[in-house]
């Protein structure tokens, strides 16, 4: 059903009058211009000197920590079958940074890929990490105005679920990510819960109907061997869930879907490559 958008005590507007108003140029809100500009040649030669330090698997409907040393690449991939997962990232050292999709997501889209950065929260906001690499960047936009790796959803989280279906499910990815920092962390999932943030949703192909403009999801095209690829640009602590949902076709907090794990490899550069790199400084915005 389609939404109206029309109240009692709205004065009419003449279909003239509403063409004009909705052909108002379109203008980007957030011009990136004057950032340092993604150097492909840099991170290209960091990564074919690498050596990979570091293989976790991420098991269905669960999730797990993972360190990242500035300087050094990840890689979540696909490596049994079609997979979403929920990436959260903080400052390894300070909690109170983490990864800001709303911000994201203004400086760059709705959904990520190769170039695009990972920005953290206020007062940091600063990139702490960098998609290099993304095997689905052939992907772009459907039919349906879909993309992939989005910035538009939040994680899977048993409130709504419970306030949707009547129903305690204990394996959305946002329980998932918060029993992994509780057990990293050596606290209670109570007090890790509150670090858990909105993700960068891996692999999920997601928009917006064209009709209501519902978020919307719809099957993963990643397949055996897909993978996308980041820089970390500050020491990382991240945390993915294998998605209760598996592909996301149908559903994403269910113990029906067919899920697989999810592979994290960490590469480390030879340090003479990261000689010219200088890691983002944190915001210099100073509040009166």
């Amino acid at each position: 059903m389609t939404k109206n958008r029309k109240s009692e005590g709205v004065a009419s507007v003449s279909p003239t009058d509403a063409h004009e108003r909705r052909a108002a140029k379109a203008v980007v809100c957030y011009a990136t211009d004057s950032l340092p500009p993604f150097d492909a040649n840099f991170y290209h030669t960091a990564r074919v000197s690498s050596t990979r330090t570091a293989l976790q698997e991420i098991p269905p409907r669960e999730a797990r920590c993972f360190v990242v040393p500035a300087g050094c690449f990840f890689r979540i991939s696909c490596q049994h079958g079609s997979q979403v997962g929920d990436l959260n990232l903080w400052q390894r050292d300070d909690l109170s940074e983490h990864f800001f999709s709303g911000k994201t997501r203004q400086l760059h889209a709705t959904h990520l890929t190769t170039g695009d950065r990972l920005w953290s929260n206020m007062p940091y906001l600063r990139p702490i990490a960098t998609i290099t690499d993304d095997s689905l960047s052939w992907y772009g936009w459907d039919q349906d105005g879909a993309g992939v790796h989005d910035v538009i959803g939040t994680r899977c989280d048993p409130y709504t679920h419970n306030r949707l279906h009547g129903e305690n499910y204990h394996h959305c990815c946002h329980s998932n990510l918060t029993r992994a920092l509780a057990d990293t962390r050596g606290v209670s999932p109570k007090d890790a819960e509150k670090h858990i943030h909105d993700v960068l949703n891996v692999f999920m192909c997601t928009g917006f109907t064209k009709d209501s403009h519902q978020y919307f999801m719809k099957a993963s095209p990643a397949r055996k061997g897909d993978y996308i690829e980041f820089f970390a640009e500050t020491d990382l602590l991240g945390a993915l869930s294998a998605c209760p949902g598996g592909d996301c076709s149908s559903t994403h907090s269910s113990d029906g879907a067919q899920c697989f794990p999810l592979t994290v490899e960490v590469f480390t550069p030879e340090k003479q490559t990261l000689d010219t790199w200088q890691p983002f400084q944190r915001s210099e915005y100073i509040a009166k």
